[in-house]
C-alpha cells in the first residue's frame, strides 16, 4: 500500500475502511432524503404545513429511540444493532419510494414511513459511536473520527445536490429509492467487518442497564455539562434554519443566495474534518467550546449584514468549527468513557440534539413575529455565546486532559 500521511494511517485498517465507506455512503443518503422527502410531499399535493409534519415525523422518533438504542447497543452486538437499523431503513425508504413511483403515496403514509426510518436512526447513531473503539486503537481514535467527519461533510455537500438532480430528472420517488440503496451498502460493509468477540452487558434487566447508563453519565460532570450545552445550542441554532430562508428571500436575493451560503457550510465542514485528523489539544473540551464559537458566527452575521460574501465566509467558518468540535468531542467520549457504557452515554447526546433542534425550529418563527426577525437573530446569537461561556465556566470541562486519568470507576448499580 502506498505510504500515507501519519494522520491517515488508520486507513490501513481493513475494518475501519469498511466502516468509513459504509457510513459515508449512508450519510450521503440521509442528506438526499432531507431534500427528496420535502419535494415528495409537494409532489403528491401536500401543503407547506404537511411538509413540516412529515419532516418532524422523521426527527422526533429518533429522539425517542436514542436512549433505548444506546442501552440495546451496550447490551448486545453494536454491529447487529446497526445492521438491523440499516435493514429497517432499506425497507421503510424502499416502500416509500415504491408508493411514490407507483403514484399511490399519501401524506400520512410518508409521515409513517419517515417515522420508522427516524426510529431506526435513533438506534444506529449511539451504536456507531461505540463501534469505533472496537475497530481502531485509542491512539487512532482522533484521526478515525476526523475521517468519518470528512465523509459526513462530503455527504452534506453532495447529498442535496444529487437529490435535486434526481428529483428534477426522475422524481422524488427515485431519489428516495437511491437513499434506500445507500443503507443497503452500509449494511453490507458492516457485515464484512471482522470484529473481536464482545460480550454484551446482558446479565441484568433492561431497566437496570438504563439506570447504570444514567449513573455513568451523571457521575461525569464534563459529560452532562457538554450534552446539556449541545441541546441548548441546537435550540438557538434553530433560529438560523427557521429565519435564514426568510431573510434570504427578503434581503439577500432569494433561494440561490441561501443555497450558496448553505453550500459554504458544507465546504467548511469538509475543511474542518480534514484538520481534525491531526489535532490533539491538551484540553479537548476547551477546544470543543472554542470551535463552537465559530459555529455560532452565522447567527450574528445574519443579524448584522445582508452582504452575501460575508455570510458565505461566516458559514464556511461555521462548518469548520462544527466538524472540528464534533470530531474532538466524539474522540473524547470514546477515550474517557468505559467501553461497556459508551453507547448509552452517547445516546443522551443524540437525545438532546434530536429533541431540542425541532423545538428551536418551532419557536423562533413566532418569536420573530413578536420582536422582529433581526432582534430574534441577535437574541439567539447572544444566548449561544452565553451558553459557550457558561460551559467554559465548568471546572471539569476546562481541566479534562487529552489522556484519561487513572482513577477508580464510579460504583455500578447493585442491579448491574
Amino acid at each position: 500500500m502506498p505510504k500515507l500521511p501519519a494522520s491517515l494511517h488508520v486507513l490501513r485498517r481493513r475494518d475501519f475502511r469498511l466502516l468509513f465507506v459504509g457510513q459515508s455512503v449512508s450519510v450521503l443518503g440521509d442528506r438526499m432524503v432531507a431534500v427528496a422527502l420535502a419535494f415528495a410531499v409537494l409532489q403528491i399535493g401536500g401543503s407547506p404545513s404537511a411538509v413540516g409534519i412529515v419532516l418532524a415525523a422523521r426527527i422526533f422518533p429518533s429522539a425517542g429511540c436514542a436512549l433505548v438504542g444506546g442501552a440495546v447497543a451496550d447490551r448486545v452486538s453494536r454491529r447487529a444493532v446497526m445492521v438491523g437499523a440499516d435493514l429497517v431503513r432499506v425497507a421503510s425508504q424502499g416502500t416509500m419510494a415504491a408508493l411514490l413511483i407507483g403514484g399511490v403515496a399519501q401524506v400520512w403514509t410518508l409521515a409513517l414511513l419517515a417515522g420508522v426510518g427516524g426510529a431506526a436512526s435513533g438506534f444506529f447513531g449511539p451504536a456507531s459511536i461505540g463501534l469505533i473503539p472496537e475497530v481502531v486503537p485509542p491512539e487512532e481514535l482522533q484521526p478515525a473520527n476526523g475521517l468519518r467527519s470528512s465523509g459526513s461533510s462530503a455527504g452534506e455537500i453532495l447529498g442535496p445536490l444529487l437529490a435535486g438532480l434526481l428529483v428534477a430528472g426522475a422524481g422524488a420517488g427515485w431519489a428516495i429509492a437511491a437513499d434506500a440503496g445507500t443503507f443497503a451498502v452500509s449494511a453490507v460493509c458492516l457485515l464484512m467487518l471482522r470484529l473481536p468477540r464482545r460480550v454484551g452487558a446482558a446479565s441484568g434487566s433492561f431497566l437496570a442497564d438504563l439506570r447504570e447508563g444514567w449513573a455513568v453519565f451523571s457521575s461525569r460532570t464534563w459529560v452532562w455539562a457538554c450534552v446539556a450545552y449541545f441541546a441548548i445550542a441546537n435550540l438557538f441554532w434553530g433560529a438560523w434554519s427557521a429565519l435564514g430562508p426568510v431573510v434570504a428571500d427578503r434581503d439577500l436575493g432569494g433561494a440561490a443566495a441561501w443555497g450558496t451560503i448553505l453550500a459554504a457550510v458544507g465546504v467548511g465542514a469538509l475543511l474542518g474534518s480534514a484538520v481534525a485528523t491531526q489535532v490533539r489539544p491538551a484540553r479537548p473540551l476547551v477546544f470543543v467550546a472554542l470551535s463552537e464559537a465559530l459555529f455560532a458566527l452565522p447567527l450574528g452575521f445574519l443579524a448584522a449584514t445582508s452582504l452575501v460574501p460575508l455570510l458565505v465566509l461566516a458559514a464556511l467558518l461555521s462548518g469548520v468549527g462544527l466538524m472540528l468540535g464534533m470530531s474532538v468531542w466524539e474522540s473524547t467520549l470514546q477515550r474517557q468513557v468505559p467501553a461497556d457504557s459508551l453507547s448509552r452515554v452517547s445516546s443522551y447526546d443524540w437525545f438532546g440534539s434530536f429533541l431540542f433542534y425541532p423545538v428551536g425550529l418551532a419557536i423562533w418563527g413566532p418569536l420573530s413575529a413578536a420582536i422582529g426577525i433581526h432582534t430574534a437573530l441577535w437574541l439567539a446569537f447572544g444566548l449561544f455565546i452565553a451558553s459557550i461561556l457558561t460551559l467554559l465556566a465548568v471546572p471539569a470541562v476546562r481541566r479534562l486532559p487529552w489522556t484519561p486519568a487513572v482513577a477508580a470507576e464510579p460504583p455500578r448499580s447493585a442491579a448491574a
